[in-house]
């Protein structure tokens, strides 16, 4: 018997939802996001197989997506709480298979923990399950560790199975670029190109001082071992705990004076304030979070002066950041985040809900 990690990751998760609930929008081209209008401001959440085949993905400014878009596209507006209750099947789903540790990571994805000498048939299972369940279909990832069970998943996508290891890693990853590898993005990708190093092969096989020298003691050893599939191996099912929780807005109209600036942001302050009363733990930090026309981001932050729970204190503390920002630029998002203190009990587990983030 042999331990193992599964990852379980629905396919085209917030489209399969919205697919559910019409079915006659099956085997057309439906993306999900803001509030289903693509004249306006947002971008996308999801987008299903047939409209991903036009090149349109998640985080894609539903403006574009609709230049892309074929003409039978659909597109609908976001349901949070549809998400949440079908997630919330798919988990209850997967937490009653026999001898399986979960853990979850997202509303459409988590890992689970399995010692058996058949991890195949485990999979299978799951995805059984979840069908049985919900109706919805999903992929599962097999790996001796969390790293390579993620990433296995996009192999087995849609609906199927696939297995990464110690022992097919290089044959798998090794010629593909590092973009691949789970927690590589473009920014970094670009930063180790500079470097000469394209190939997740080039990563592993790359000098880890030279790594530490551009990303820093943590971070640097931690993509020198990515490039090899190391990674943590212990599924561990204890609660997260939000650390912060944070409110954002995209204006259909930016914003042009500091006064609508300090609304806006006033009224963001009072929104991450309430969702953190409501779990009745103070706030150590503020952060905004500005995104100036046409598209250039900046966060600033500070540290209260001490754990607050007034909320008054915590909205000026934000005003005060407001300030701080460029006037006689227009303004098209703004977000304010809450980070709370850890109660003595979190052992320094952390999340934070994805309700615009910062």
């Amino acid at each position: 018997m042999a331990d193992w990690v599964l990852h379980v990751d629905m396919d085209q998760f917030i489209a399969a939802v919205e697919v559910l609930r019409r079915p006659e929008l099956a085997g057309l081209p439906v993306i999900v996001g803001g509030r289903g209008d693509p004249t306006e401001r947002a971008v996308v959440s999801t987008a299903s197989y047939e409209a991903r085949a036009f090149g349109i993905g998640s985080g894609m400014p539903l403006k574009i997506a609709a230049r892309k878009a074929p003409d039978d596209a659909v597109f609908l507006p976001v349901d949070h709480e549809a998400y949440a209750v079908a997630s919330g099947e798919v988990m209850a789903a997967l937490r009653a298979l026999p001898e399986v540790v979960l853990e979850v990571i997202g509303w459409d994805e988590c890992f689970l923990g399995v010692t058996t000498d058949d991890p195949e048939g485990v999979a299978r299972a799951a995805q059984e399950a979840v069908l049985a369940a919900t109706d919805l279909h999903c992929s599962v990832g097999i790996g001796d560790n969390k790293v390579r069970a993620k990433i296995a998943t996009e192999f087995g996508k849609p609906r199927g199975v696939f297995r990464l290891t110690e022992e097919n890693w290089f044959a798998v990853m090794g010629d593909r670029p590092t973009r691949d590898l789970w927690g590589v993005g473009s920014k970094v990708q670009k930063r180790l190109g500079k470097h000469g190093i394209a190939t997740v092969r080039e990563l592993a096989a790359a000098d880890e001082q030279m790594l530490i020298a551009e990303f820093g003691p943590r971070m640097g050893v931690w993509y020198h071992e990515l490039g090899s599939g190391h990674g943590p191996r212990v599924v561990d099912d204890t609660p997260w705990v939000a650390r912060s929780h944070s409110r954002e807005t995209t204006f259909q109209q930016n914003l042009t004076t500091s006064a609508q600036v300090q609304s806006a942001v006033r009224e963001l302050a009072v929104q991450a304030f309430d969702d953190c009363a409501a779990e009745g733990r103070p706030i150590m930090r503020v952060h905004l979070k500005v995104r100036y026309a046409p598209f250039e981001t900046r966060t600033l932050g500070r540290k209260l002066a001490g754990p607050t729970e007034d909320r008054e204190e915590f909205i000026e503390e934000a005003l005060t950041l407001a300030g701080a920002l460029d006037p006689d630029r227009e303004v098209r998002l703004l977000g304010v985040r809450a980070e709370m203190s850890m109660p003595d009990d979190a052992d320094g587990l952390e999340r934070t809900p994805v309700r615009g983030r910062i």
